[in-house]
């Protein structure tokens, strides 16, 4: 682990570590075989950046109880279980560096999985009467399952405006990062307006977030292992290739949808693609976006008194533009 997440992680380090214990006895069942399979995903978890989010906005008003902790493994539940179902719809076989659980137990078993692990995040909040989480977490499936299927139309036509990717990001990944930040504030009673502040402070860090994410399908493979290009290959209009499509002339749109919808598999066409949107200002454009969320995100952060947690909240913000994986 980074030196970086080891300081954003310090002023919540313990409850991270009992965090892992909850979570882990959240997702326990008596059947064998999803003992297993959640002793796998909890053995491959990732940095946890939501838990994270999740007990930092908390901290910024109070001690963490156990609500807080009800609503982090809620959020995990939910980010665990779209990981599986993605790349049962991507027909991927690795997520970080393993197999995934598709890959090792077939996409039937996989979509199990993942439905479980949706009903234990719901039961987990009704059998604690914790209806305030449970109206967040409804909102969550909901607008993350219509942002995949908004994202997946628009892959047919190809129509994809600015607006709409903004449309699709928010609710695919910055709904769920918003949701992180306004179940931490309400787990510890803070104020309405305050809870709204962290919510859309949630909403620009996933923007900005999303936008550092489709840059790399842009950069060097070596350092985050997202082939270059794959977006391309999955006819995913990202913000660096709508802009380019929005400013360039005629005859270059028209190679460049081509190219997308009849040549997304030819790895000279796609380098030739890639080349071209950084040869016209694509990257520099997404960079200065991503940019101007995290400064709005910044500026509600800083609304907050000086604390361990907001630093570390502004450190997760950086980290999020500046993360090389």
């Amino acid at each position: 682990m980074s030196k970086t997440t080891e300081k954003i992680k310090y002023p919540i380090r313990e409850e991270m570590k009992l965090f892992e214990k909850k979570f882990y006895n959240s997702m326990k069942s008596r059947v064998p075989l999803l003992d297993r399979i959640t002793h796998f995903i909890v053995r491959r978890k990732g940095k946890q950046m939501r838990p994270m989010f999740v007990f930092l906005t908390a901290k910024l008003f109070s001690n963490i109880n156990e609500k807080t902790y009800r609503a982090a493994s809620l959020i995990e539940l939910i980010h665990t279980a779209t990981l599986v179902h993605d790349d049962v719809v991507d027909e991927s076989y690795m997520r970080r560096g393993f197999f995934s659980l598709n890959a090792l137990w077939k996409n039937k078993i996989a979509v199990l999985v993942g439905d479980y692990l949706l009903s234990k995040s719901v039961l987990l909040a009704t059998e604690n009467k914790d209806f305030d989480l449970l109206e967040i977490i409804s909102n969550v499936i909901r607008k993350m399952s219509e942002g995949e299927l908004l994202q997946l139309e628009k892959a047919r036509k190809l129509d994809i405006t600015e607006d709409v990717y903004y449309q699709i990001i928010t609710q695919k990944t910055a709904t769920l990062i918003s949701a992180c930040c306004h179940a931490g504030a309400i787990s510890v009673n803070c104020n309405e307006d305050d809870a709204k502040k962290l919510e859309l402070f949630g909403k620009y860090t996933g923007i900005a977030f999303q936008i550092k994410d489709d840059l790399f399908d842009y950069t060097s493979t070596n350092i985050i292992g997202k082939p270059v290009g794959i977006d391309i290959q999955e006819q995913k209009m990202t913000l660096p290739l709508i802009h380019v499509l929005n400013t360039t002339d005629k005859k270059s749109k028209k190679w460049i949808l081509n190219s997308i919808k009849n040549h997304n598999k030819d790895k000279k066409r796609v380098q030739e693609i890639i080349q071209f949107v950084k040869d016209n200002n694509g990257l520099e454009y997404s960079i200065s976006k991503m940019n101007e969320y995290k400064e709005k995100a910044l500026n509600i952060l800083n609304e907050f008194p000086t604390s361990e947690a907001k630093e570390s909240l502004e450190l997760m913000l950086n980290y999020v533009t500046e993360r090389k994986k």
